[in-house]
């Protein structure tokens, strides 16, 4: 049996007396005072999680954007230097290899961050599908990477900082200056994955202990709470955000996914998997990924089939959970491409134990819905 790998904070976790789960190979925290506490944390304060298993290539050298550009789906020529941007990569078929981030951090240098449980297979596509000879490192090894999300998130690190965090949403900055933390280089980012306000610090594995410190210190008066992969799930599937392995996969593709914002066909290069996407867009997807909330008490699981009004199944649910926010079942599934069954507001069933729940369709983000 392979050893778990740790990340640089496995320690903190362990002290602060966090469950601990396998997951992509690592031993992380999937809940510390409880997924609900964490989840409401966020949704109303501030959370911490530790999200260093995730992994990092370095796309370098004169012909690094034009690699990139072939590779992803999105249009990479629209960055510039600390811009980011969300994007996949898909198979010749139009089938999902992996969604990821974007970063550029100079002309000729990029940095992409890739799904943990994808790390080798991804890198191995991306040097597989080199024609214009990129520079390709995986820096997994070399980042820690630590996310701070919720309304307070802003203010707690710029207690840290000790001044004003101007970043747009998808920007980011590095602070080589030792200014965060005492920490000699942080990239400080503005995405995030739970549909709140948020920032990522990206840091040397050694600097990981004392940038959490320095938040959580910051944070104590402000209800920060550290939070695990428990609540990362919760808060994503009311945001509406795909995780893949289930919503996403080599078996679905962008269109269907709702992804077709991150498909630019009009881009000046191909991508590959454009003309398969290409004539999906052109034929119209068969299924369409939607967002659902019951509306009787159940919560749907992964796998549980969608049925149409009549009880016909139409479908599959691929996430789902208790929603902390609205208290009811609420999830993610694909289901057969008909405005009966895929516009906000549509009446669809979910076969839980044998017995069908009604759901209504509905706009993500579900919780501001």
């Amino acid at each position: 049996m392979t050893e778990l790998q740790k990340t640089p904070l496995h320690t903190v976790h362990v002290n602060l007396g966090a469950k601990m789960v396998p997951f992509a190979g690592f031993d992380m925290p999937v809940q510390y005072s409880g997924i609900i506490d964490e989840h409401m944390a966020v949704r109303n304060q501030a959370g911490i999680f530790d999200v260093s298993h995730m992994g990092e290539v370095r796309v370098t050298g004169p012909h690094a954007q034009d690699f990139i550009q072939q590779l992803v789906s999105n249009d990479v020529a629209g960055l510039y230097d600390g811009r980011a941007m969300y994007t996949v990569m898909c198979y010749p078929d139009g089938g999902i290899v992996d969604d990821l981030l974007v970063y550029r951090i100079a002309g000729d240098s990029f940095l992409l961050v890739i799904n943990a449980s994808n790390r080798q297979k991804d890198y191995d596509w991306m040097v597989s599908n080199n024609p214009m000879k990129a520079e390709l490192r995986d820096v997994s090894d070399d980042f820690a990477l630590i996310a701070l999300q919720g309304p307070s998130s802003f203010a707690i690190a710029e207690k840290v900082l000790g001044q004003p965090i101007d970043l747009p949403f998808y920007h980011f900055r590095e602070l080589t200056d030792r200014s965060f933390a005492g920490v000699d280089s942080v990239l400080l980012s503005h995405t995030g994955y739970t549909g709140e306000k948020g920032l990522e610090l990206y840091c040397s594995p050694d600097g990981a202990t004392a940038i959490w410190e320095a938040l959580m210190d910051a944070g104590s008066a402000a209800g920060l709470k550290p939070a695990g992969l428990g609540a990362r799930d919760t808060l994503r599937m009311e945001a509406g955000y795909c995780l893949y392995g289930n919503d996403i996969s080599a078996e679905t593709n962008p269109l269907e996914a709702g992804l077709g914002w991150v498909t630019k066909f009009k881009k000046s290069s191909g991508f590959i998997g454009r003309d398969s996407l290409l004539a999906v867009k052109e034929s119209g997807p068969k299924r369409k990924l939607v967002s659902f909330k019951l509306t009787e008490r159940g919560i749907p699981r992964h796998g549980y089939p969608i049925l149409d009004p009549s009880g016909t199944p139409v479908g599959e649910v691929t996430s789902g959970t208790q929603s902390p926010i609205l208290g009811v079942g609420i999830g993610l599934g694909y289901v057969e491409n008909r405005p009966s069954l895929t516009d906000p507001g549509s009446e669809i069933g979910i076969e839980v134990r044998g017995k069908s729940l009604s759901a209504i369709v509905s706009r993500a983000p579900l919780h501001k819905s």
